[in-house]
């Protein structure tokens, strides 16, 4: 259990969260872990804010410019040396025994690739009460109907894949494009059906708007996966039903 985790995190514009984020990943019972901001041309104080906390184990990028979550995630990836990377959104809550659980059950599955379930929170980073459950695995094609897979729970193992399989996409919905891309190279990704994460739901977040959603779903299977009209029509089906159930 002495293997190093890189948690990266992307900023931009978060300094109403990015402090509670910080001491959920600081407040971890799993301590061999690297800490990897990427501040994404934030204009409000989210800099100066984590600043105050770096470290040994906690670093600040400043990106060029504005690169976008995808960006900001791939120059964490670059910059990370852990044989595991670890995604955390920048106003997102870890459970203390995030990394801990989650390393020993990749280590016990062999898994290159797994996630955990999570709970929906309100703005103030109060569950809600809202757990989504997860499969024990899941494969590429299960995945295309079944986008249960949240970024903030993901954790890959670098001695099984290469940091070129993660580089996200610059697309929209570039962590959905990701997962199918490396379930495209692996059997499957294996989930841990505890809730470890909580999932902060910001009023004005890009995924609280539905029919950007649908846009983004729709065109990640015709434009990025290049899928069939049928194939795409089936797979948008399954992952409406359970887009819909996650939520209610």
């Amino acid at each position: 259990m002495n293997k190093t985790v890189s948690i990266v995190v992307p900023v931009f514009n978060a300094q109403k969260c990015i402090a509670d984020t910080i001491m959920s990943v600081l407040s971890q019972t799993y301590t061999d872990y690297e800490l990897i901001l990427v501040n994404d041309g934030s204009v409000d104080n989210s800099a100066g804010i984590i600043k105050g906390y770096l470290g040994d184990r906690v670093k600040l990028i400043d990106n060029t410019g504005r690169r976008g979550a995808a960006g900001a995630r791939n120059t964490g990836i670059s910059a990370s040396s852990g044989q595991y990377i670890a995604f955390l959104d920048a106003d997102d809550l870890w459970d203390p025994d995030k990394l801990q659980k989650q390393v020993r059950f990749m280590s016990e599955k062999e898994a290159a690739f797994s996630f955990t379930g999570y709970e929906f929170a309100d703005e103030n980073g109060k569950g809600l009460g809202k757990i989504v459950r997860v499969p024990e695995r899941i494969t590429y094609d299960e995945a295309l109907r079944n986008t249960t897979i949240f970024t903030s729970t993901v954790m890959f193992d670098m001695s099984r894949l290469s940091k070129e399989d993660i580089m996200m996409p610059y697309v929209a919905s570039e962590d959905t494009a990701t997962w199918w891309k490396v379930l495209k190279k692996i059997p499957a990704a294996y989930g841990l059906d505890e809730n470890l994460t909580l999932y902060r739901r910001m009023g004005s977040s890009l995924s609280s708007n539905k029919i950007t959603a649908i846009r983004r779903i729709w065109d990640l299977y015709r434009k990025t996966e290049h899928l069939g009209l049928l194939k795409s029509v089936y797979c948008f089906c399954g992952w409406a039903v359970r887009a819909v159930a996650r939520r209610v």
